[in-house]
């Protein structure tokens, strides 16, 4: 098993697809013990076939991450099961299609918000004492490049992943010092199911889920003395132009 992250538990969300998936995989390989969480269990069990042969131990917890009883129920058994979680990845998420302020719902503004912005707050601030007291861990949110630029139609989401960098960023300044990496990565068009098919952008020019992850890994295993707190990661060719 490859040494650079052995001995390192890692809790995953938004597992069974996309980023998530990509990030198991490249943290198994790096020699992480999983915890992989999502809503669909089919999904993480093809994911964690995938991620065996890397030899790490892999724990499957289909959860909603938005019910508090849930995350602290799936957290209780991985420690139980696994150890302490020394690495916990926030990426999954949820993005309704684009609609304008005065057609959207309050329903979807909640589902956005609880998603994307208070379910990372939740699981940072429940694992968050052990890794003080080990004084190790990294805590590594997925934002976007909608904190930065945003679009009509994107208000909600623009909002929860604005607001997840600003939460990483307060939480970096809490615990920097206690040896806890806390970072916030911004993605630009990444090949997932949460960008929609359509006419206006080129596929072919996205970023690819694995790119996110090995972006993942880099702030991972980089020098103990530096943090790249905020990364913006952007395709090196842009979608929108033709």
């Amino acid at each position: 098993m490859p040494a650079e992250l052995s001995n390192n538990i890692a809790l995953i969300t938004g597992a069974g697809r996309g980023i998530g998936r990509a990030t198991a995989l490249r943290l198994a390989r790096a020699g992480c013990d999983l915890t992989l969480v999502a809503r669909t269990q089919a999904e993480l069990e093809a994911v964690a076939a995938e991620a065996a042969p890397s030899g790490g131990r892999t724990l499957v917890l289909p959860a909603d991450i938005t019910d508090d009883a849930q995350v602290e129920f799936l957290l209780q058994r991985a420690v139980v099961q696994l150890g302490t979680i020394s690495i916990l990845v926030n990426n999954a998420g949820y993005a309704p299609p684009r609609t304008r302020v005065g057609k959207a719902t309050v329903a979807e503004w909640d589902r956005v918000l609880a998603t994307c912005l208070r379910a990372p707050m939740v699981l940072s601030r429940l694992l968050l004492p052990d890794m003080l007291a080990h004084r190790r861990g990294a805590i590594i949110n997925i934002g976007s490049v909608a904190a930065r630029a945003v679009r009509p139609g994107e208000a909600a989401y623009a909002a929860a992943k604005t607001g997840l960098v600003a939460f990483t960023r307060a939480l970096f300044a809490e615990v920097r010092g206690s040896g806890i990496k806390v970072a916030v990565i911004c993605p630009g068009y990444v090949d997932t199911d949460l960008v929609p098919v359509n006419r206006r952008v080129d596929r072919s020019k996205f970023l690819q889920p694995e790119d996110v992850a090995e972006t993942i890994f880099q702030v991972l295993t980089s020098d103990p003395r530096a943090c790249p707190a905020e990364v913006i990661l952007e395709p090196q060719f842009d979608p929108e132009q033709p």
